[in-house]
């Protein structure tokens, strides 16, 4: 049987994925690239949430989190951009520290121009109330808290899915080629260079026994995105590939309504807000703002349920959502965040009998779960039906949950309101990424031929910067 050679293998098909195969054909790169996901196209990905009012746990991989675009073509679809004047980077991720400031701001401005052309919204939400904003930003800094305000441009979260289309037809039709439904089981290494990877269909996800086939390429691009975090510390452990200690962001999505977060979704749409809360001083952030949108759920590996938020173009709440997100760094003697994480995780699902488990912030002051008939009676109506409500204290622990609570009360004395009783913590949301992998000015790891990009390798965390670094790697592998 002859074996299949592609001269670049790119596992994992999420925005930068995405942008990478785009700018290879912009190029008129000659390389034959193949694509690899474990789940399916765009157009046959969809999420049964709405019509059976739970999570089903898609089988053999969750719909919302794999296939092309990942979770991008579900999310709410925002790009973060930038503030011209601005000398760093403070939201996206870190492309500027192998690129520099200055050349990820272009790479930014080439990516935005690419979304725009495949049908992205012209109207920047964020620029328009620079004085209201910096009004905001002293209220918030006297309370120890610091306000980032960049332009965004937000794309909805079913506006996302027909423009990521666009792109995966684009891409097919120039002819780079895509596997689907296919997991990378393996990365196939000889004396230090990257040889191919090894695959299975996706079905055997369970089947250890399942008939592997190998498939070879001179380079080979690591971009599988959080949801990939896993697999990719696993990876680096099972080959000695070089990584540094990583984080994971551990939190709750909170819901409250839009009357409370009404000048703050007018002036930014998305505020970020920074604190590093009494006692333990730990970095607290809101993160994926969503005006009058709607809480979701996800599901990982081994059907863990984690939340996230949507926003639509079209479809609205009367609810804002947002992620309360705290950061763990773990080194000497666990050094294993990704574990960590899980476990809290795994705890919380346990509690919810697989599901999201949703609490009152006014039930966690009093020391209380919350019941179904008080959620019933809530001024502020979950938008997440299929949260079961009960007690996240049990779960997330002393030091994460005392950040976020008394973040949340030092947040009430910049937006009134913002620490109401009413108000609902949905749990866990967690951001997974692998213990960040050292890279070269190239992306390189420490296995010749062997490269990573986007959220999973810890290089970005959003959709722009994630985009902008699969352009950034097409360019370097097509010098």
């Amino acid at each position: 049987m002859e074996k299949k050679k592609y001269d670049v293998i790119v596992v994992g098909m999420g925005p930068s994925s995405a942008f990478f195969a785009y700018e290879c054909v912009k190029l008129n790169s000659k390389k034959k690239i193949l694509m690899i996901d474990q789940g399916k196209r765009v157009e046959d990905r969809n999420c049964p949430i709405e019509k059976t009012g739970k999570c089903i746990k898609c089988k053999p991989f969750c719909n919302i989190t794999n296939g092309f675009s990942g979770a991008g073509a579900f999310s709410d679809g925002k790009l973060s951009l930038y503030n011209e004047e601005d000398e760093d980077f403070y939201v996206g991720g870190n492309l500027h520290k192998y690129v520099g400031v200055e050349k990820t701001k272009r790479l930014i401005d080439y990516t935005d121009q690419v979304y725009l052309d495949f049908g992205a919204d012209k109207h920047l939400e964020g620029i328009e109330y620079k004085e209201e904003v910096d009004k905001l930003k002293k209220k918030a800094k006297k309370q120890g808290i610091e306000l980032i305000s960049i332009p965004i441009r937000h794309l909805g979260t079913e506006k996302a899915h027909s423009l990521y289309k666009k792109i995966e037809e684009y891409i097919e039709k120039a002819g780079i080629e895509m596997l689907f439904s296919t997991m990378v089981t393996d990365v196939i290494i000889e004396n230090g260079k990257v040889k191919g990877v090894k695959v299975k269909d996706s079905k055997f996800v369970e089947d250890e026994e399942a008939e592997v086939q190998e498939i070879y390429a001179d380079e080979v691009v690591i971009a599988v995105g959080r949801k990939g975090a896993n697999w990719l510390s696993d990876l680096c452990k099972d080959h000695d590939i070089k990584t540094r200690p990583g984080i994971v962001d551990i939190g709750i999505r909170y819901e409250l309504p839009d009357k409370v977060m009404e000048k703050v979704n007018k002036y930014m749409y998305e505020g970020k807000f920074i604190g590093r809360p009494y006692p333990f001083k730990d970095k607290v952030r809101t993160f994926c703002q969503n005006p009058s949108g709607f809480v979701s759920s996800e599901v990982y590996d081994h059907d863990m349920a984690l939340v996230n938020g949507h926003s639509y173009k079209e479809k609205k709440s009367t609810n804002t959502n947002l992620a309360i997100l705290v950061s763990h760094h773990f080194t000497v003697p666990f050094h294993n965040p990704i574990l960590y994480g899980r476990n809290v995780a795994k705890n919380l699902n346990e509690l919810g009998d697989g599901n999201v488990v949703v609490q009152r912030l006014g039930d966690i002051f009093r020391g209380k779960r919350t019941w179904q008939d008080e959620l019933d009676n809530n001024s502020v109506v979950p938008t997440l039906k299929s949260a079961v409500p009960g007690d996240i204290t049990f779960a997330i622990g002393y030091r994460t949950m005392s950040d976020i609570i008394n973040f949340i009360c030092e947040m009430d004395k910049v937006v009134e309101g913002f620490a109401s009783p009413d108000n609902l913590l949905y749990g866990p949301e967690i951001k997974f990424y692998s213990n960040e992998l050292v890279l070269d000015e190239n992306f390189e790891s420490s296995v010749k031929g062997l490269y990573a990009m986007g959220d999973g390798c810890g290089m970005t965390r959003g959709l722009m910067m994630a985009s902008a670094s699969g352009v950034q790697m097409a360019r370097i592998l097509n010098k």
